[in-house]
C-alpha cells in the first residue's frame, strides 16, 4: 500500500475482535491509501487501561493513533467508541460508522434486555460467550459458516483481549449514546451497513449512507472489495454526501 498524506484511514475493530480482523481487506485496497489498524488498549498485545471503561484514559492512550488528518473507520463497538472520542480528541477528516448507529441497543434490533442477558452470560463464562458472539454476528452473511471459518483463521479460537476490557466494552455498548454528539458533528460522518446486518435495527440500516448488498454485520469478511472501494471513495472526498456507486458493482 502506498502512502498519501491526504488519504489516511485508521481502522478500528469492534467488540471481541483485535486489529487482525482488518487483514481481511488486504489485497482489496485501491492504490494511494495509507492504512493503519491499531489495537484498542487491552486487545492483542496492548496493555489494558487501568480503568477500561474510562473514555478519558482511552483518548489519552489512542491520541497518537487517531490523528486529525485521517479518516477514522470504526466497526461495531469501534464506531461507538470513535464517536465518543470526537469530543476528547481533535476531529478527524471524517468518521465512518460501519455496522453501528448513534447507539447500540434498539427495540427493533438488539434490545437492552437481550444485551443484559448477554452480559450476564459473559460474566458466567467469558470464553464460551465470546465464541457464541463470533457466530451470532455472522448470521446475516451469505455463508455464515464460511465467514466464521475465515474469522477464526484471522483471529484464532481464543479472544485476544483482556477480560476486564471485554466486560467494559459490553457495558459501553449498553450505555454509550452518541446521538447528541453526532447531531452537530465536528466532521463529516458516513454510515455504512450490511443490508442484512442482524445486529442493527431495520430503521438504522435504512438510514445508512451506503448499504452493502450480500453482507451482514461483517462486510469485512463477506464483501471486502466492495467495502474497500467504499472506504477509498470516502478517503478521496470525505465531505461528499454520497458514496460513488462503483463501490456496489459486483465483484468477480
Amino acid at each position: 500500500m502506498s502512502e498519501s498524506a491526504n488519504r489516511k484511514l485508521v481502522l478500528l475493530s469492534g467488540w471481541g475482535c483485535d486489529a487482525r480482523l482488518w487483514q481481511a481487506l488486504d489485497g482489496h485496497w485501491p492504490s494511494g491509501l495509507e492504512i493503519t489498524a491499531p489495537d484498542w488498549p487491552g486487545y492483542g498485545e496492548r496493555e489494558a487501561l487501568e480503568d477500561p471503561a474510562s473514555l478519558d484514559e482511552l483518548a489519552e492512550a489512542m491520541a497518537s493513533e487517531l490523528p486529525s488528518d485521517a479518516i477514522w473507520v470504526g466497526w461495531s463497538l469501534g464506531g461507538l467508541l470513535a464517536g465518543a472520542l470526537l469530543e476528547r480528541l481533535p476531529a478527524p477528516r471524517a468518521l465512518v460508522l460501519l455496522g453501528m448507529g448513534e447507539r447500540f441497543p434498539h427495540p427493533e434490533g438488539v434490545s437492552r434486555a437481550a444485551l443484559a442477558q448477554f452480559r450476564k452470560a459473559f460474566r458466567r463464562d467469558p470464553a464460551s460467550t465470546h465464541a457464541h458472539f463470533l457466530r451470532w454476528q455472522l448470521g446475516g452473511e451469505p455463508s455464515p459458516r464460511s465467514a466464521h471459518q475465515r474469522l477464526i483463521a484471522l483471529l484464532g479460537d481464543d479472544a485476544s483481549a483482556d477480560t476486564a476490557t471485554l466486560a467494559a466494552g459490553l457495558a459501553q455498548l449498553g450505555e454509550l449514546d452518541n446521538t447528541e454528539r453526532l447531531a452537530s458533528p465536528p466532521c463529516p460522518v458516513h454510515r455504512l451497513a450490511g443490508e442484512a446486518d442482524p445486529l442493527l435495527a431495520p430503521s438504522v440500516r435504512e438510514r445508512a449512507d451506503l448499504r452493502l448488498p450480500e453482507a451482514g454485520h461483517c462486510p469485512l469478511i463477506s464483501q471486502p472489495t466492495r467495502l474497500a472501494r467504499a472506504l477509498a471513495a470516502i478517503a478521496e472526498a470525505p465531505e461528499r454526501t454520497t458514496i460513488e456507486g462503483a463501490a456496489l458493482e459486483p465483484t468477480s
